[in-house]
């Protein structure tokens, strides 16, 4: 146990030291992923700024600041204390003889680059597509995934907003995802990491975008909308449009949806107006109490 312990405190202290390193320019710019979301974030945010979809929305809209909270909370914050998490994990893994290789399926290190890139990219996003169904699927895993469709008014911050508990979720099964790619290169991962990012910023952002005949492949504003929709049919009850980066998915296994290009419809769930407001009450809920499952 005191092995875990040291560990959990010394994977902690070095994600805490990489995000000052960031911080103070002290990492190469391209991977420096603190003032890279700062960046990606100003871009889109002044895109939405220039090109509003929803033209009466206000600059700073509904949680603007909540959600820009949630942004450097769930990246650099939070992500101190996973460090810790992940190494005990990883030490466990070893002792019982998982690694990285021994679930290898396919071997990427003969491979150029840039398709090494493209593989990581679509086999990560399959693995969130998939994620991103249980959190709506099941009753529990929703009470967390509740905190990003409490999103009233869409905007790029709203991309980031979510339970810590879905960074607990989300981060085993994408590190299989990558596990299952022997010979892929973890410190190239910042460029797949800057595409999804932006892809999402675009996705929640209030601009009108569908990337026309891209549209079936990639995920964009007009269909996500639909994936926050408070109304959605019977049949439909466990939610549309599942897609992170790219669309395919969706349409692949029929979970599309999008009756209609209005930027107007209304966002979140049903008793949305008795969900908590404050970051407090969102950190802490679906861990107290039994709540309603999901309706329509």
């Amino acid at each position: 146990m005191e092995k875990y312990i040291t560990l959990f405190y010394e994977a902690m202290v070095r994600t805490l030291r990489w995000t000052l390193d960031m911080i103070t320019f002290s990492v190469p710019w391209y991977m420096n992923f603190f003032y890279g979301l700062i960046l990606v974030s100003l871009v889109v945010w002044s895109l939405e700024l220039i090109f509003p979809w929803r033209k009466e929305q206000k600059v700073f809209r509904k949680d603007f600041w909540l959600d820009a909270f949630y942004m450097f909370f769930n990246f650099f914050l939070f992500a101190i204390a996973l460090g810790g998490l992940w190494a005990v994990l990883g030490a466990a893994g070893k002792s019982l003889g998982i690694t990285a290789k021994s679930l290898a399926v396919v071997q990427l290190d003969n491979l150029p680059v840039w398709s090494q890139l493209l593989l990581f990219f679509i086999v990560l996003d399959f693995v969130q597509w998939f994620t991103h169904i249980l959190l709506h699927r099941f009753d529990f895993l929703w009470q967390f995934h509740k905190v990003h469709h409490s999103v009233e008014e869409m905007g790029f911050a709203a991309h980031l907003r979510y339970h810590w508990m879905e960074n607990i979720l989300y981060k085993p099964l994408k590190t299989v995802g990558v596990m299952l790619l022997g010979g892929f290169e973890p410190s190239m991962a910042y460029v797949v990491h800057f595409a999804a990012l932006t892809i999402g910023h675009l996705n929640h952002a209030n601009i009108h975008i569908t990337w026309g005949p891209l549209r079936y492949l990639l995920n964009n504003p007009v269909m996500h909308l639909w994936h926050h929709a408070r109304y959605l049919p019977e049949d439909r009850r466990y939610g549309v449009n599942f897609g992170i980066s790219l669309s395919i998915w969706d349409y692949l296994f029929r979970t599309n949806y999008i009756p209609k290009d209005d930027p107007n419809i209304p966002l979140g769930f049903d008793q949305l107006e008795s969900f908590p407001t404050s970051f407090f009450g969102q950190f802490v809920y679906g861990l107290r109490k039994k709540h309603d499952k999901k309706t329509v």
